[in-house]
């Protein structure tokens, strides 16, 4: 009988450490401090790796505030976590060596992750999927309090805790970015850090991040009545970080902030359906490229006032806000409009001309950008990605190498960059025609090179493609972005992308100089490009069905390489 009781006590236990939570925890054995954890990514089915702390005496019933340090670029995940608990490198000593011990420092009551990102990439695409990898990830093996999640880093992660923090500003209470280098087009979401403080270090001799274009944040920030704060440290180089986290300090700024989930207002930018939104406002509908904007007030029970811009649909998600009362109508002001939403829950509208209505059924089915479907041809490597080169056409062996060749030289992202910049950690497979299998068309975005004739992938997509290459591949190249079943192809024919030269577009400084060959190729166009070896000849944006716009149309005939579906 005593065995039995003694077995039963043990599966009570054991089954307590999976109700709390910390089951996980419990089966790994995990110490208190520092240590390095992994995940699975989906984006190249490898284990990547970020840098954990655990508080000491850690209770796997109780839930902790949670810190996410992103690194700087020529840094790591392990060198991250002992910069945010104020520890640098010795007199003499190199990032290298530093990186290969963690040392004693006092404890803190936070769970901290730092992701190593791929490295020195900046912190958008996979980067940024690796960022929202790591927070499950800690989420699903710890107890973390939702609203004591706080975003910090430093230079290139300084610019990535703007960047990921103004796009997703429900999932913070505070953010304080550290000389901050964001990339370009970050500086329109100013607005979304309405609910949250912002604080931001910088180091008033910095040559690096000029110290007048972080004076600009904050001037930007103020505009736009957030809450910022600014503490600039005299005669200090790029190095600014060492004053940020000096005595653990950071940790304690935190401490005064909670997220608040409903909040009374909410003001979103985007230009982009990944962000979609923030709280309890959604985008549905708008075009891509340009941002698109709300002010939404809750500004009674069952009121609501809204100014929006270039958005054309919106839903509201109001269940457990404090001022929505289930099975009662909910009465809006839309840009001077009044409208009355009977019960229901969320709540959509679309705007009609230039009258918003309540929309009980929004349309979402049919060929449109959306959510997963938007471009440009960067997003086609944000994610789960293949290359996939033809073997069609009965070409010599020379050839078919050279086919290969395309395709690795693309997917090459871990080349060497140097000492300081090292190798990008992403590993995309490589595979011909022949060798993709339904699981790759079920589960990956495909980069196609090649055309119809020799390319077998290319030629059983043709009917669904909206451009067809016919111009002269030995000086003519075209590559463009569309959606299919659920993910996106990239068509290349002729010319590889990667020799495609420079077009108008802007180019961040941050953008040119971190991103691996394959992905500056890509960002420096929108969803298609017609090109010749020293020649933009076409290029812009699908409109929101995916289709070429009426006034392109003549420009993409003119270059002689495309036929139109």
């Amino acid at each position: 009988m005593s065995k039995i009781l003694t077995s039963c006590r043990g599966w009570m236990l054991m089954l307590c450490l999976i109700l709390s939570g910390g089951f996980a925890a419990f089966a790994q054995g995990l110490a208190s401090g520092p240590q390095v954890l992994t995940f699975h990514s989906s984006v190249d089915d490898t284990e990547q790796p970020y840098g954990l702390y655990l508080p000491e005496n850690y209770d796997a019933s109780r839930a902790y505030p949670f810190v996410l340090m992103l690194h700087g670029a020529g840094s790591n995940h392990r060198l991250a976590l002992k910069r945010v608990f104020g520890k640098s490198n010795t007199p003499g000593e190199t990032d290298v060596e530093a990186s290969r011990y963690f040392q004693d420092w006092q404890p803190e009551e936070y769970i901290v992750a730092a992701p190593l990102a791929r490295g020195t990439m900046g912190y958008q695409g996979i980067a940024e999927k690796d960022v929202l990898d790591v927070v499950a990830d800690v989420k699903n093996r710890f107890l973390i309090d939702e609203n004591r999640m706080y975003l910090t880093g430093l230079s290139m992660g300084g610019g990535g805790t703007l960047w990921i923090g103004l796009s997703y500003p429900d999932m913070w209470a505070a953010i304080a970015p550290v000389c901050p280098a964001p990339p370009g087009g970050t500086d329109i979401l100013a607005p979304n850090a309405i609910n949250f403080p912002v604080h931001i270090f910088q180091g008033g001799a910095d040559p690096v991040v000029r110290p007048e274009t972080v004076r600009a944040w904050v001037d930007r920030f103020k505009k736009e009545s957030v809450s910022v704060g600014y503490d600039e440290f005299p005669g200090v180089q790029h190095n600014s970080w060492e004053n940020a986290y000096a005595d653990q300090a950071i940790f304690d700024w935190f401490s005064q902030y909670e997220r608040n989930p409903f909040p009374d207002r909410v003001r979103y930018v985007t230009d982009r359906f990944r962000h979609d939104g923030a709280y309890w406002v959604r985008f549905d509908q708008f075009t891509p490229g340009l941002p698109a904007s709300i002010d939404a007030k809750m500004v009674k029970e069952n009121q609501v006032e809204i100014t929006t811009d270039k958005l054309k649909a919106f839903s509201l998600h109001l269940t457990g806000h404090p001022k929505y009362v289930g099975g009662k109508a909910v009465s809006l002001r839309i840009d001077g409009q009044s409208v009355r939403a009977d019960v229901g829950a969320p709540l959509s509208f679309v705007r009609n001309g230039s009258l918003w209505a309540v929309q009980k059924d929004l349309e979402t089915d049919g060929l449109m950008k959306k959510k997963g479907a938007e471009g440009p041809m960067s997003e086609v490597l944000s994610d789960r990605h293949v290359y996939v080169y033809g073997t069609a056409g009965e070409p010599s062996e020379a050839e078919l190498a050279q086919r290969r060749e395309q395709a690795e030289k693309a997917a090459n992202w871990a080349y060497y960059r140097g000492e300081f910049l090292g190798r990008v950690m992403v590993f995309p497979r490589v595979l011909s025609d022949k060798q993709v299998r339904p699981s790759d068309l079920e589960s990956a975005n495909l980069v196609l090179f090649g055309d119809a004739a020799t390319n077998t992938v290319i030629a059983n997509l043709q009917g669904e493609l909206p451009l067809q290459f016919s111009g002269d591949p030995a000086t003519t190249g075209i590559a463009y972005i569309y959606p299919h079943n659920g993910h996106y192809v990239l068509v290349n024919s002729g010319l590889s992308i990667m020799e495609a030269p420079d077009s108008e577009k802007a180019i961040d400084g941050l953008t040119r100089f971190s991103s691996p060959a394959m992905v500056f190729a890509l960002k420096k166009f929108d969803d298609y490009v017609i090109f010749s070896k020293d020649k933009v000849l076409a290029g812009g944006l699908f409109d929101n069905q995916w289709q070429l716009p009426a006034a392109a149309r003549g420009q993409v005939q003119a270059t002689k390489a495309v036929t139109l579906k």
